[in-house]
C-alpha cells in the first residue's frame, strides 16, 4: 500500500459536499486523511482483524465477502467510488473485529481516515454524523435485500434477474463468475444455464451467456 498526500482536488471531485462544508471537524477529519493506492487483488481485512481506519473509495472496487469452511466464497456486496464499507463503519463504531474480508477487485484509490479521526468527526460534526449513518443504512438495506434474495427467491429466478440486470442481451461472464455473484456452486448454475437454453431463452458459448428471449426471463424474474 502506497500513500501520498491528500490532493485537495480529488475531495473536490469525488467528495464535493466535504469541500463545501464548513465545519471544523471535517476541516480536521480531511487534513488528518490519507491518499492510498492499492493494487488489485489485494487483502483489505480478514475475519477477525481490527479496523483501524475509515476508507472512502474514489476509484475502484472492492469486494467483501464470507469464506466457509470449506473455503467456498459467498459475496456480500462491493464498495465502489463514492462508496464507504458497512463492516469497516460497523467495526468502528463497535470496537469489534471484521467478520469477513474485504479484497480489492482493481486497483484502488481511496481515501484512509484513522480512526481517532473519525471518532472525533463523529463527536463534533452532525455533518458527518449523518453522512455515515445515511451511507451505513444505504449499504445495509442493499445487504438484506441481498440476503433475502438468496433466502426467498428459487435460483432460476435470480439467475434470470442478474442476467436482465447486465444491460445487454450479450453478458461475458463465465459460470463460475456468476455462481460467486448468486452465492451458489457453479454446478448449479451450469445446470439451470443449460436447460434456460434448451428452453430457447439464452445461448451459451465458451465466457459469454447471450440473451435470446428476454420476455420469458422476465416472466420467470417476477414469478411468485
Amino acid at each position: 500500500m502506497t500513500t501520498v498526500n491528500t490532493h485537495q482536488e480529488l475531495w473536490r471531485t469525488y467528495f464535493p459536499e466535504f469541500m463545501e462544508n464548513r465545519d471544523s471537524g471535517i476541516a480536521l477529519l480531511m487534513e488528518s486523511s490519507n491518499l492510498v493506492m492499492v493494487a488489485a487483488q489485494q487483502q483489505l481485512f480478514y475475519p477477525g482483524s481490527q479496523c483501524h481506519n475509515y476508507l472512502l473509495v474514489l476509484t475502484g472496487m472492492v469486494k467483501v465477502q464470507l469464506l466457509s469452511e470449506k473455503g467456498r466464497e459467498v459475496l456480500l456486496y462491493h464498495v465502489r467510488s463514492g462508496d464507504s464499507c458497512v463492516l469497516t463503519t460497523s467495526c468502528l463504531l463497535s470496537g469489534d473485529a471484521y467478520p469477513a474480508e474485504g479484497i480489492t477487485e482493481t486497483e484502488v484509490m481511496a481515501f484512509s481516515i484513522p480512526s481517532y479521526s473519525f471518532n472525533r468527526s463523529m463527536e463534533q460534526s452532525s455533518f458527518f454524523r449523518e453522512f455515515v449513518f445515511k451511507n451505513f443504512a444505504m449499504r445495509l438495506s442493499k445487504i438484506i435485500c441481498r440476503m433475502e434474495s438468496v433466502t426467498f427467491n428459487t435460483i432460476d429466478q435470480r439467475i434470470s434477474k442478474a442476467l436482465l440486470e447486465s444491460g445487454s442481451d450479450t453478458l461475458a461472464k463465465t459460470h463460475q463468475e456468476l455462481a460467486y455473484e448468486l452465492g451458489t456452486a457453479r454446478e448449479v448454475i451450469s445446470r439451470h444455464l443449460k436447460t434456460f437454453e434448451n428452453d430457447g431463452l439464452i445461448s451459451l458459448k465458451r465466457g459469454v451467456i447471450e440473451i435470446i428471449n428476454r420476455h420469458a426471463l422476465k416472466i420467470i424474474r417476477d414469478s411468485r
